[in-house]
């Protein structure tokens, strides 16, 4: 635990809604930490230092927190995980809530995951990695459909293809091995049997020693209504998921969770942070689709106002092995998100529409900002695809929903999109 009479001084990495809610439920510790956002965003103004530094430029976030004497850095995105900040922070004595290089490979590469997840006997789908085209449109013509096309590195979300038809699926590996679709991180694919069910994450908190589950969230990728269109990033998410009952938490934790970790150490590896499980609850049980090495986004705008724990405490513990199950408490209530993007998006960001947003939000209503900015005039405006994720509390699913979209109703900016039936499914 946190020994010192001052306040701690604590850096956010990141500039989206995720990092937006970390630093609103850091904000909120007892501990009264001094919070930095590097670079943050409009909505971490009133609550954190906003330093102009990119959450990609590693040699500038380590001159920070020596500079300023940061007690714990936070890394909320994939890739500066993925790019070894942690371990470059970690070579100048400063503590960090993430997990290094080697172990954030299991979101890093998918190839990665899946070799591991086979060696651990954790439940997923079949799978094959390809590199040649060729060979990969022979092994899918011999796979049923659907099947399920991912690039192997890291793409923000969007480097999955569901595809419904062959033409389809040939047609994504194309994109990825010869058109260059997603970059290096494309240039090897991993071609999965589709599996069916209702999809859920789960979410932990993970130090050398012990893992810890969050309460289970849904997302919703599929751009528009009744889950049509593109795969997003996330157009919102609920939680608790009440068919993940703790029987189920404990499955996942026995079967899937420990054993990956497990595997990991095997291999000399130490994993501390958030392990994202995607999990896909079949008619044989939880299997993952995939593992994260960070907080979900949406998932973590419905998570975090549902900690009834001091946020602080229970980083510090995981980047100092102190983590135990007590220091992570839930409300017993329900929380709801919407994803308000731009018009174009995923195609597309917008950049510089304003945002108009009512002085006070209904009570138990945060929006927290994703891609958004301070425009010329001072007021905010849009800077991204995903643009705002307005979150709700209430006592249940269904009066979240009532409330998270009773404030939507006041918040405008032109073109903004965003999906109605959020959580529609909440009973399954």
């Amino acid at each position: 635990m946190w020994s010192q009479k001052r306040p701690p001084r604590v850096a956010v990495v990141g500039q989206g809604a995720r990092e937006h809610a970390i630093v609103w439920k850091l904000a909120q510790s007892p501990r009264l930490p001094e919070l930095f956002a590097l670079p943050g965003n409009p909505g971490s103004e009133g609550l954190a230092t906003c330093v102009d530094v990119a959450a990609g430029d590693l040699d500038a976030l380590v001159k920070f927190a020596q500079d300023e004497r940061i007690d714990l850095v936070v890394v909320g995105p994939e890739q500066p995980l993925a790019d070894g900040l942690v371990d470059r922070l970690a070579a100048v004595g400063i503590p960090a809530f993430g997990p290094m290089q080697a172990a954030a490979q299991l979101e890093a590469s998918k190839a990665f995951s899946k070799r591991l997840m086979q060696e651990a006997g954790v439940p997923t789908a079949r799978f094959a990695t390809f590199t040649d085209v060729e060979q990969a449109l022979s092994y899918l013509r011999t796979q049923a459909i659907p099947v399920v096309v991912k690039a192997d590195g890291l793409a923000a979300g969007k480097g999955v293809v569901v595809a419904q038809t062959l033409a389809e699926a040939e047609a994504a590996v194309r994109g990825m091995l010869e058109g260059n679709q997603f970059g290096a991180s494309g240039h090897r694919v991993v071609i999965e049997e589709w599996m069916q069910g209702q999809e859920v994450s789960c979410m932990y908190f993970v130090d050398a020693n012990v893992v810890v589950p969050m309460i289970p969230a849904r997302d919703f990728k599929r751009l528009r209504d009744g889950d049509e269109g593109p795969n997003t990033g996330g157009m919102g998410a609920f939680a608790p998921v009440p068919v993940v009952t703790s029987d189920v938490i404990d499955r996942v934790t026995k079967t899937i969770v420990e054993p990956a970790m497990r595997q990991l150490a095997v291999q000399g590896i130490t994993y501390r942070g958030v392990l994202y499980a995607g999990l896909m609850l079949t008619e044989d049980g939880p299997k993952v689709v995939e593992f994260n090495a960070r907080f979900g986004d949406p998932e973590t705008e419905v998570i975090l106002p549902l900690l009834a724990s001091d946020l602080f405490d229970v980083m510090w513990a995981v980047a100092h092995d102190e983590l135990r199950p007590e220091l992570v408490a839930w409300r017993d209530e329900a929380s709801v998100c919407v994803v308000m993007a731009g018009r174009e998006y995923p195609a597309k960001s917008d950049v510089g529409t304003p945002i108009s947003l009512p002085e006070e939000l209904p009570e138990r209503v945060i929006a927290f900002h994703a891609g958004t900015r301070r425009g010329d005039s001072g007021g905010v405006e849009t800077a991204g695809g995903r643009v705002l994720t307005v979150s709700a509390v209430d006592r249940d699913v269904p009066a979240a929903i009532d409330r998270v979209y009773s404030a939507i109703a006041d918040i405008h900016f032109a073109g903004a999109q965003y999906r109605r039936d959020i959580a529609h499914n909440w009973q399954r």
